[in-house]
């Protein structure tokens, strides 16, 4: 049976009903495009007052002279969307690695835990011998690149301008990852950076990965900077705050928005956590007079 719609007065406790016939339909939507505003302006406030906190307390700010920044990929410039997690599946399921469901779970608890470190000290962990280590890894390096093909890759929102202001500011730029140097490639291929970075860096090219110190460590000698008090470490994860504190970094900031929030990347040595890498030029002074 069907019902008949409630057509009944709209009323909120203490005011005058008002009949769904008598709501201006033109005054809703102005009063929605305010509201939307409004919280436009308040998210910019916010993001505002975040980067001046963040200043505030970080004491030694003023004294950092930026020639490097190493930044993270998968979470931290490009949008990682789950992305990860799907391809590690994939590679499971296609390797045998985690043959129940129970299996697969707390493989990708592991997964999310290490998230930021290579792949393959990961597939190690989880694989009996290094031959299985090496075919999960294969596996999920091809799933990797089948995603990417299929729902494309996208990067965080001001990246590439944050790239352009840091090149416009003589400051060498170096993104590193846990991938092979093929899905790196092809992740910077596609996102059309090439032109806009120094350089690039695989674990297997720095020795170790994260949360060593290799990676950036590689990326300050290839660069030429001074020395590690100039050079900043970026990234979404434990392991990429622990790799830049382990390196010396002068600067270690954490993004919001990746794989861990701001307790788990402050208590991994993140010196500031902010909302995302769009946010990095205020932190660094690049557009200092935003900041109010």
């Amino acid at each position: 049976m069907t019902q008949t719609p409630d057509l009944s007065p709209i009323r909120a406790r203490g005011e005058t009903p008002v009949h769904p016939a008598q709501i201006d339909v033109d005054e809703v939507d102005r009063l929605g495009d305010d509201l939307v505003a409004a919280l436009d302006a308040a998210d910019a406030l916010a993001t505002r007052d975040a980067v001046q906190q963040a200043l505030n307390d970080f004491d030694d700010f003023d004294d950092l002279d930026v020639e490097l920044v190493v930044f993270d990929m998968a979470g931290t410039t490009v949008r990682d969307d789950g992305l990860v997690e799907r391809a590690f599946v994939l590679a499971a399921q296609r390797s045998g690695i985690a043959p129940t469901e129970a299996a697969l779970e707390e493989a990708l608890d592991y997964v999310r835990e290490t998230m930021g470190q290579s792949k393959i000290d990961v597939f190690r962990e989880l694989t009996d011998t290094e031959s299985e280590a090496l075919a999960a890894n294969e596996a999920f390096e091809l799933a990797y690149g089948e995603l990417i093909a299929r729902v494309g890759v996208t990067s965080i929102d001001g990246a590439e301008d944050l790239f352009q202001e840091l090149r416009d500011a003589g400051v060498k730029i170096a993104l590193t990852t846990g991938f092979s140097r093929t899905t790196q490639d092809a992740l910077i291929d596609s996102l059309g950076w090439a032109n806009l970075i120094d350089l690039s860096l695989s674990p297997a090219e720095a020795g170790r990965g994260r949360p060593h110190p290799d990676l950036p460590l590689t990326a300050l000698l290839r660069t030429g900077a001074s020395g590690v008090a100039a050079m900043v470490v970026v990234g979404d994860t434990a392991s990429d705050m622990l790799s830049g504190t382990s390196a010396g970094a002068g600067l270690v900031v954490g993004v919001r928005t990746g794989t861990h929030d701001t307790e788990t990347l402050e208590a991994a040595g993140a010196d500031v956590v902010i909302d995302s890498v769009a946010h990095l030029a205020e932190l660094l002074g690049l557009r200092a007079e935003s900041i109010g």
